[in-house]
């Protein structure tokens, strides 16, 4: 809604930004305030430009910026910051004619809701899930070439070569996130539900593919960013199927970065050498369900 004199204060909370459009007569009493009293949150960020035609004020900051605090909430990120009015001499510095006043403003943004896609096509082009019409989250799935610069041209490999898969997870510029890759699924057909299927990941991380005597299968370390997630898979093919297109379906995940690896939200691959399972980041302990298989009894 626009900024007038019923509703001084209008805000837009965009993507990666807020708008605070403020009216100069502030308190609807046809006294103007003046634009240098105006500052936006506690590091009082100056406007960035005034309509002099409408008597506005508009002020312009990342959701980061100008001393903003976030809240994470079970469902939403919540971004907080003030506007504020300080009214300074005017000549008298004996009296003033009005209060200091502090606006509270919040930007909601959902935190997560029902993602989902078709399996990803042998093109391998990645797909895109919208969150909401606020905040954008786009997952990608994508097969690389072996030294993981650019996305691999052909998909088509002979078996005792390696398919590097790389996930990852855009947002918008909002909370730094950490992508896991809950299950990955291989079938003959785009229905992940459908007969044969072979399990590569599972139990919210396990990469349980490695776990095969005959495989090198695993999660690539250090992440080049805490946003992506690599693996490697030995090709294979289904026994008893002359078929040699396979689909493979990945549940991809994503969580704020200041939240410690757990059981139900890890990367672990299996170290032939100690015949232990590793995690990606994290303590071994939330690892150690691979093996007995309970992971989703954490939940």
């Amino acid at each position: 809604q626009a900024a007038a004199p019923l509703h001084p204060v209008a805000v837009q909370c965009q993507e990666a930004r807020v708008v605070v459009t403020v009216h100069r007569d502030l308190f609807g009493t046809g006294r103007l305030v003046r634009a240098v009293d105006l500052t936006l949150g506690l590091a009082a960020c100056l406007p960035v430009s005034q309509n002099a035609a409408e008597n506005t004020v508009t002020f312009v900051a990342g959701l980061h910026e100008c001393g903003s605090t976030l809240q994470i909430t079970s469902d939403s990120l919540v971004y907080k910051t003030s506007l504020f009015y300080k009214p300074t001499s005017s000549g008298n510095p004996v009296i003033v004619r009005t209060n200091a006043a502090v606006v509270p403003i919040e930007c909601h943004y959902p935190r997560k809701s029902n993602v989902s896609s078709k399996a990803v096509r042998p093109t391998w082009a990645p797909f895109h899930s919208t969150l909401s019409v606020d905040e954008k989250m786009v997952f990608s799935l994508r097969l690389m070439n072996d030294d993981w610069s650019t996305e691999r041209r052909s998909n088509s490999f002979q078996l005792g070569e390696s398919l590097h898969l790389q996930a990852d997870v855009a947002s918008g510029g909002h909370v730094p996130l950490t992508l896991f890759v809950d299950d990955c699924i291989a079938t003959l057909n785009p229905d992940r539900n459908s007969s044969p299927r072979y399990t590569l990941i599972d139990l919210g991380g396990c990469l349980v593919d490695g776990r095969a005597d005959d495989t090198t299968s695993a999660f690539i370390s250090p992440r080049p960013r805490q946003e992506t997630l690599q693996f490697t898979v030995d090709a294979f093919r289904f026994a008893a199927d002359d078929r040699n297109l396979i689909y493979i379906t990945c549940h991809l995940k994503a969580f704020p970065a200041d939240q410690a690896p757990n059981p139900l939200n890890k990367a672990c691959s299996f170290d032939k050498a100690s015949s232990l399972w590793v995690p990606l980041e994290g303590t071994g302990d939330i690892c150690s369900c691979c093996e007995t298989g309970n992971c989703l009894l954490y939940g």
